[in-house]
């Protein structure tokens, strides 16, 4: 069975046209068409002229349209927003030219649907990771959590910061810190991804191994969590909360049950490594990119398995003896809670719970997809931001792209123009994207048009 890209049900009844509008391929047609909303199910709706003619080089569903909220240099990784409106912008080093890392602070003081205020502070090595509690702005870099405090109406920090972990592990691949403070803000929870493709004796080699026990699950490939409130820990004061996740760079606590959920970064290279088991169109669709809910102790079976769609299964990896099919030690593995496409690398997620979208969007969740580099020769997937409908913490329905269009002509890392790296849900219910193939952030609107 080939894996399709399916229309959400939930988004049905607000959209007849739905109902009949044809199955796309992942990376054929956006499917935003069919998030179109009615009006009437919406809150207040924003005002049009606050965006962009050309809703700054995306597409949106009809209803829908963004402004540049802001065009930084560096590329910015992930986003918060404060209830007073200000946004906070994590930018990565070395990820475009020479352009320095660290935190951006932006404010739009005229509601024109720009910023017009810029501060910067922070480490210039940069870093992916940022969240926010009360005046506590926490900075995940790639081998430290810093903390710095900000009081309310301000955009630069009064003290800090303050060395939560240090001394993360950082070397090799994933390097990147992402995370996600409990809903009380006592705790932290640090992704901290693996070094390799699938822990064998010599990476990403054709017909090599695995190791087998991983030694890299002993400090990588896992959920860390931490004392959010002491500073100069390390990883051994923390606790591994979940192992066998290659790379959750997508990582969030859910705001009503406090649950912890990622989307992790499935493993590459199937048909270049073991041709003799996989075809180029199994390399390209295979892993899933897998949402789960992440428990204390859960085991997702990273480098020994990886999920089959097809069979909606976890399959035992080429590594360690698997054709695709056979499943072995992967039936004692968690499953996770939902399917997106491979390789369409998944960098952050949000579950909504504003009013200004309409009525079905909410409880939903959204994914910024960075875009995949390895899915050739097949049609390169992803570079969008999509929607999946939830219910009670569960998918009700299937995805559907919402944003589209942020690569440009083409779906090629470094060729891109955009790649979708960050989301965030302002006070009235806007949402924020960030790229961090360039510095550009988008602010989205329902305008009910």
């Amino acid at each position: 069975m080939r894996w399709t890209r399916h229309r959400p049900t939930v988004l049905v009844a607000l959209v007849s046209a739905a109902a009949c509008a044809p199955q796309a391929e992942e990376a054929g047609t956006a499917a935003s068409d069919a998030a179109t909303p009615a009006a009437e199910t919406a809150g207040p709706v924003a005002d049009p002229t606050t965006c962009a003619a050309d809703n700054g080089g995306i597409t949106l569903p009809a209803g829908f349209c963004a402004s540049v909220f802001a065009d930084i240099e560096g590329p910015v990784r992930h986003v918060v927003v404060r209830q007073d409106g200000a946004v906070f912008l994590s930018l990565a080093a070395g990820r475009e030219g020479n352009a320095p890392g660290g935190i951006v602070a932006l404010r739009d003081t005229d509601g024109d649907g720009m910023a017009d205020v810029t501060e910067r502070f922070g480490p210039e090595n940069g870093g992916t990771g940022l969240d926010l509690r009360g005046d506590l702005l926490y900075f995940g870099t790639d081998d430290a959590v810093l903390r710095y405090t900000i009081p309310a109406d301000a955009l630069t920090p009064t003290s800090g910061p303050d060395t939560i972990v240090a001394g993360l592990p950082a070397d090799r691949s994933h390097r990147a810190k992402s995370i996600a403070l409990s809903q009380d803000g006592s705790r932290i929870f640090v992704n901290i991804g693996s070094p390799s493709n699938s822990c064998q004796t010599e990476d990403r080699q054709a017909g090599v191994a695995g190791q087998d026990p991983c030694p890299e699950l002993d400090t990588r490939a896992g959920i860390w969590v931490f004392d959010a409130n002491a500073s100069g820990q390390t990883q051994t004061d923390g606790e591994r909360w979940a192992t066998g996740i290659r790379n959750a760079v997508a990582i969030t606590t859910h705001p009503s049950t406090g649950d912890v959920y990622v989307v992790q970064h499935g493993r590459d290279n199937l048909v270049q490594n073991w041709p003799e088991h996989f075809d180029e169109v199994d390399s390209a669709e295979l892993p899933a990119e897998e949402f789960i809910r992440v428990e204390q102790g859960d085991d997702f079976g990273w480098p020994y398995c990886f999920h089959n769609p097809r069979t909606n299964t976890k399959v035992l990896a080429p590594e360690y003896g698997g054709d695709g099919e056979q499943v072995g030690r992967c039936a004692e593995k968690k499953d996770p809670l939902y399917s997106f496409p491979g390789h369409w690398a998944p960098n952050d997620l949000l579950f909504y719970t504003g009013t200004q979208l309409p009525e079905d969007f909410r409880d939903g969740l959204f994914v910024a997809f960075h875009g995949s580099w390895n899915r050739a020769p097949q049609p390169q997937g992803g570079y969008n931001v999509a929607f999946l409908p939830m219910q009670n913490g569960e998918p009700a329905g299937e995805h559907v792209v919402f944003a589209d269009g942020f690569a440009g002509g083409t779906m090629q890392p470094g060729e891109a123009e955009h790649r979708p790296s960050g989301l965030a849900q302002g006070p009235d219910g806007e949402i924020y994207v960030t790229s961090d193939q360039s510095g550009r952030v988008w602010r989205v609107v329902f305008t009910g048009g």
